[in-house]
């Protein structure tokens, strides 16, 4: 059994550019804190293989997902909860004042940087 809090300082950069802090870890999984800066514009990139759950806490943000059939872009905002697919283009942006705010979870566990690709996305990124 694990309990954790989320960490007080960053632990490092998504490859789309948010900070993140590892919360919890197993053989199946793992979840992470990610935040956002004012007005950032995320770079847009594709998973081979991990499928994300986001759940939005606090801010407000836009996504924009293409799985090849679909492309759309929803609202960030809290209360919100997403799906990013493997396979699926997507990029993000924080829309308001204050930091964009959101839990990670992902399936299989993160393998690491090398599970994402740079995409062209909907917005000039500013990371």
């Amino acid at each position: 059994m694990k309990t954790t809090t989320i960490p007080e300082h960053p632990d490092a950069k998504s490859p789309a550019g948010a900070d993140i802090r590892f919360v919890l870890g197993g053989e199946r999984g793992n979840m992470i804190h990610s935040t956002v800066p004012p007005h950032q514009v995320n770079r847009a990139t594709v998973h081979a293989t991990v499928w994300e759950f986001w759940h939005v806490l606090e801010g407000s943000g836009e996504i924009w997902r293409d799985d090849g059939s679909q492309s759309l872009v929803t609202p960030l905002e809290p209360g919100t909860s997403i799906d990013i697919q493997p396979g699926t283009a997507f990029q993000y942006r924080n829309v308001a004042d204050v930091e964009l705010k959101f839990i990670c979870v992902s399936m299989p566990r993160w393998p690491g940087d090398a599970e994402a690709t740079y995409v062209p996305g909907k917005w000039q990124p500013t990371v």
